[in-house]
């Protein structure tokens, strides 16, 4: 009986570019291969799945994040969850000696999530554990749209480029913005040195390519003059994110929402200071880019 309930879903799209709910699934409960197959099948299609009222601790986030690959260990670890490094807090509560819990600025600007590696993610989860009365809404942009969308002679231009990412790219602007975002370490910034991924890539599953550069991550076209770099990235970013690609997610309480990395980019909006907020996130490893 309880496979049964378990492929006992609905999966319901959206009236967006992208993305779609599910509907009656638990997650603390097994989930079947044949059940799994059809999220999967799901992810692809629809890049977003909202997981409604999900009351999962942080063990059973780990396992089903894992049920689609290896995850990443995020270079903050100060911000892990206590005894579960592979959960990254996202958080702008502070703690009884007045030290941030967790990231409180992530995703100020858009971005695939570690695109700044050699493999970068697949995909993200991130759960909601306390949400803001007002605000927090996460946006997603679809970036097959976007390619597919491209002018013809932007797309004969970019075809063929490479691009270099960085974690520290906006990295000292944010700790400007935010002084309880911490100093790097020297090991912290060894361990993401800058790599390079082509402009436009093709999804590893599905064949689809997608554009992959962005804002917070992206700094420079790989030989091109500086001047020429900075324009074509800058006529991208704008692009990339117009109003016709874009999902905006309004958080309900137990939702988590996995997101495809190799598909989207996503921007947090923020929320007063005063308005408690904290998930916790996983991030499954990707694919070198091709």
């Amino acid at each position: 009986m309880q496979s049964l309930f378990t492929t006992r879903f609905e999966i319901r799209a959206f009236e967006a570019p992208l993305g779609a709910e599910v509907l009656g699934l638990d997650l603390s409960q097994p989930l079947p291969e044949h059940a799994f197959a059809r999220l999967h099948r799901a992810h692809l299609e629809h890049h977003v799945l909202v997981f409604r009222e999900q009351h999962i601790t942080p063990a059973q986030q780990i396992a089903f994040s894992r049920r689609f690959g290896p995850l990443q260990i995020h270079v903050l670890r100060q911000f892990q969850l206590p005894g579960h490094p592979e959960l990254l807090v996202v958080s702008n509560v502070r703690d009884a000696a007045g030290q941030p819990i967790g990231l409180g600025d992530a995703g100020h600007f858009w971005h695939s999530d570690l695109s700044y590696k050699e493999r970068p993610s697949l995909g993200s989860m991130l759960h909601a554990r306390e949400l803001p009365a007002e605000g927090g809404d996460t946006l997603f942009a679809n970036q097959h749209l976007a390619y597919e969308a491209l002018p013809l002679a932007l797309k004969l231009a970019v075809a063929g480029l490479r691009a270099e990412h960085s974690y520290l790219c906006k990295y000292e602007e944010l700790r400007a913005r935010n002084p309880f975002r911490p100093a790097l370490t020297q090991a912290q910034i060894d361990e993401v040195p800058p790599v390079v991924h082509p402009v436009v890539r093709k999804h590893p599953e599905t064949g689809r390519k997608a554009l992959f550069v962005s804002e917070h991550f992206t700094t420079r076209i790989v030989g091109l003059p500086e001047s020429e770099s900075r324009a074509l990235l800058a006529e991208l970013f704008a692009h990339s994110t117009r109003p016709q690609f874009v999902y905006r997610h309004r958080w309900q309480p137990n939702d988590m929402v996995f997101w495809d990395n190799r598909a989207l980019l996503h921007l947090a909006t923020g929320c007063p200071e005063h308005q408690r907020r904290r998930l916790n996130r996983s991030t499954i490893e990707g694919d070198l880019p091709f």
